[in-house]
């Protein structure tokens, strides 16, 4: 992040997770960056202006308290304004991509459930007139993605799943919430619908379980300067699958990494992995890296750089009333 304030710089380095889970979490970021609290609020909301920030909030592990899957479709040139615009018109589609490859506009799409989200896939496909390819989640070996925007690239922590816990309406209407972005003041939590103390208790409950895989401040990493980001998409045998995602998402560099179904006759790439560069050379310096992995050895990998970001939002968990 070059030519970017120092202070900024530590506040979106250093609280991308582990947002200080008390009654003022922007005091206690503000005691650490030795800054007053109402500046940390400040900067914040520049930040989010300028794009640079999508919210400050959470990130909920797929299928947990709702139903997500990664779909595709393939959109004739002449015709990518309109059916972007049908896609995100769509209220479950959180984020959407137009990537190299013929199937060439990429989007997460979630629902409250499993029903919701076959609707809304079979309405997109209606409404584009398009087949939609519907990459179900399988395994996740890293669903991060908060990672440092300066210094040395580190591997990611691998993703250890999650624990038993039986959610409530609240706690849906909670992660809702939390999806959609704290407001910016001195006592976020105090406004989520719930007592302040009884907030704090369950989305640390939520934590510990690992429903919620991320709390502190989700960026765009495009205004950032990350503007070569591709999914590499791998086509190995499955036996193969368990190690190779393992090694993957060890690799410094590779952001997010994740077993998908295939599509028979379509699409045969069940792994994935995110490459997040500050050019496309250093993007493709890391896939040589993952080619170059024993585990990965004879696999065929396709990357699919993003061209152009229509749109980033949180997940989609409860229906508003």
């Amino acid at each position: 992040m070059q030519g970017r304030d120092p202070i900024d710089t530590r506040l979106l380095d250093e609280f991308q997770r582990d947002l200080p889970l008390v009654e003022r979490p922007f005091a206690a970021m503000a005691a650490a960056l030795a800054i007053p609290e109402g500046d940390v609020i400040e900067r914040l909301a520049r930040l989010k202006a300028e794009g640079a920030v999508a919210r400050v909030g959470a990130t909920v592990r797929p299928n947990t308290a709702g139903a997500s899957t990664l779909a595709a479709v393939s959109v004739p040139t002449a015709r990518i304004e309109e059916v972007a615009a049908i896609v995100n018109a769509e209220p479950g589609v959180n984020h959407s991509y137009l990537r190299e490859d013929d199937w060439n506009l990429w989007f997460v799409a979630t629902a409250p459930d499993a029903v919701a989200l076959e609707a809304s896939l079979r309405r997109l496909e209606t409404d584009t007139g398009l087949k939609v390819l519907d990459l179900r989640l399988v395994r996740a070996f890293n669903i991060d993605l908060g990672f440092r925007l300066s210094g040395a690239r580190r591997a990611m922590a691998p993703d250890a799943g999650a624990r038993p816990l039986a959610l409530t309406e609240e706690d849906r209407a909670l992660l809702a919430n939390l999806s959609r972005g704290l407001p910016l003041v001195p006592r976020p939590f105090a406004a989520l619908g719930l007592a302040e103390a009884e907030a704090l208790s369950r989305i640390a409950t939520l934590l510990h379980a690992r429903v919620i895989t991320r709390l502190g401040v989700i960026v765009r990493h495009r205004p950032l300067g990350w503007t070569a980001n591709a999914m590499v998409v791998w086509d190995l045998p499955e036996p193969q699958i368990p190690a190779a995602g393992a090694a993957l998402s060890a690799l410094p560099g590779v952001t997010l990494c994740y077993q998908r179904r295939t599509a028979p006759d379509l699409w045969p790439f069940a792994l994935y992995s995110m490459i997040h560069g500050r050019s496309r050379a250093e993007a493709l310096a890391v896939l040589d890296q993952a080619r170059a992995l024993p585990e990965l050895a004879g696999a065929s990998a396709r990357p699919l750089f993003s061209t152009r970001c229509f749109k980033q939002t949180g997940a989609l968990i409860a229906v508003a009333a």
